[in-house]
Formats: C-alpha cells, sequence, structure tokens
C-alpha cells in the first residue's frame, strides 16, 4: 500500500504524476537488491530526520566536516554506519570525498548497499519536495512488505569504475541493461543517468520518478514548444536558483 494519494491537492495534478509516484512511494517498502524493506524505510525516515541532527549542523559550519566528530542524533532504527551515511547525503553532500566513500564501505556499507540506499533517499526527497510544492503534507512511511531482497548483481565486466566513487554500467557494452539505460548508446549516457546503474532496479525506481516529473531530453531542447505552465525560461531560472541553494553542479 502506497499511503501517497494527492487527493487533498488544492490544484489539479497530471495523471502521469498521480500513476507513477504512488509506484514509487511503495516501491520504498518493497525488499530491494541489496536491502530488506525494513532497512529501506528506515533509511527514508531517517532522510527525514536528518535535517534536525546537531553533529550535522555543526559539521556544516565548519571548514572541514572531517574535523568534528560525535553521535548522530538518530532514529535508532540503522547501524551507525548507515546513519553517517544517510546524515552526510542529505546534509552536506557537496563536500563528500572518495577516503570517506571508502571508509563507510570498509566500515560496513558496501557499495551495493550505498548505490540503493541513494536511490531510496532520492526517491524520498524528491517526492517529499513534490508533496511540499503542491502545499500538501508528505506522506505516511510505506509499511515493510515481507521478502527478501533479490541480491541480483551486474556483471563485473559490465562496470565502470573509473567514472565516479560507487561503479556503473559502461554504457558502450551492448547488454539488456545498456539497451534500457542507454537506448541511444554513449552520447545519451549522462553522468545522472549513470549514476544508480549498477543496482538496476533502483535505477528503474528512481527514473520512474525523474521520467513523470521532468521533461524529456527532446522537450528540453525544442524551445519553439512550451510543454509545462511555466515557459522554459522560468523552469531554468527556478533549477538554477534550486541547484544554487543546493550547491549541486547543475
Amino acid at each position: 500500500m502506497s499511503f501517497l494519494t494527492f487527493d487533498a491537492a488544492s490544484m489539479p495534478i497530471r495523471d502521469d504524476i498521480v500513476e507513477a509516484l504512488p509506484q514509487v512511494w511503495a516501491q520504498i517498502g518493497e525488499p530491494g537488491t541489496w536491502l530488506t524493506a525494513e532497512v529501506r524505510v528506515a533509511v527514508a525516515a531517517e532522510s527525514r530526520h536528518a535535517r534536525h541532527c546537531a553533529l550535522c549542523a555543526e559539521r556544516k559550519e565548519t571548514l572541514s566536516p572531517y574535523s568534528v566528530q560525535g553521535k548522530h542524533d538518530s532514529l535508532g532504527m540503522l547501524p551507525a554506519e548507515k546513519v553517517e551515511v544517510v546524515h552526510r547525503v542529505m546534509t552536506d553532500s557537496g563536500r563528500i570525498v572518495e577516503h570517506w566513500f571508502q571508509a563507510m564501505c570498509d566500515s560496513g556499507v558496501p557499495e551495493t548497499e550505498y548505490v540503493e540506499m541513494i536511490g531510496v533517499i532520492a526517491c524520498t526527497v524528491g517526492i517529499d519536495t513534490f508533496c511540499r510544492g503542491i502545499g500538501i503534507e508528505p506522506p505516511r512511511l510505506p509499511e515493510p512488505q515481507p521478502g527478501e531482497p533479490s541480491g541480483k548483481r551486474v556483471p563485473e565486466d559490465q562496470l565502470n569504475r573509473d567514472l565516479a566513487f560507487a561503479p556503473t554500467i559502461r554504457p558502450e557494452i551492448d547488454g539488456p541493461l545498456q539497451n534500457e539505460f542507454f537506448p541511444g548508446g554513449p552520447p545519451t549516457a549522462a553522468h545522472i543517468r549513470r549514476a544508480l546503474t549498477s543496482v538496476p532496479d533502483t535505477q528503474r525506481q528512481f527514473w520512474l520518478m525523474v521520467n513523470t516529473l521532468y521533461m524529456n531530453g527532446l522537450q528540453m531542447r525544442d524551445f519553439s514548444t512550451e510543454y509545462r505552465a511555466i515557459t522554459h525560461a522560468q523552469i531554468e531560472l527556478v533549477a538554477g536558483r534550486v541547484s544554487a541553494i543546493n550547491q549541486c553542479v547543475y
């Protein structure tokens, strides 16, 4: 059960949003590839809680977050290393560096689980933000569903370990996943499209949300047609401002 509806919205919501976002929300409560449903829901809950953490606030004000030690204010549902991942991604993602990522992997968060956690966090933030933007409360988290993670691993020879801290699928190699995620080949393989590909189900969940909320590539480049209620120029103004506030390299 999703727990996400738009009945309380004071404005009309597009049919594709009404159909897709509850699916994305419900998937947070389902077993993933590497994380149980209980852990996935706990990651979503902790991502909401992280903004109230005193340690994160102190680190945010320092020259280097790695100079401040302490204990996170957490909900107590996740081990310390997973709490650290959620809080750092939520509150200071712009200063994540490779030695921190490697320390997280060494401390008990394998790169596979790390990527899946990022996907859960991104979907939670995206849907929460959308709900606030249309004037309704973010939804109650889904109930964890029974079952075990699939553990389905992408073959090592299909992964690129040079692009980012975590591996990504190599778009230049033919195969079902490459054809699904990069149908146009390497020219269409922007970094954002590669980011979660080493855990394909996480990639699919995230892009179900993104493809619904954003215009596709052809629409973005078509400046002769306006596809949304605001113009291309207005979209770019909002996107640029939000990216600056979030320290995103948009």
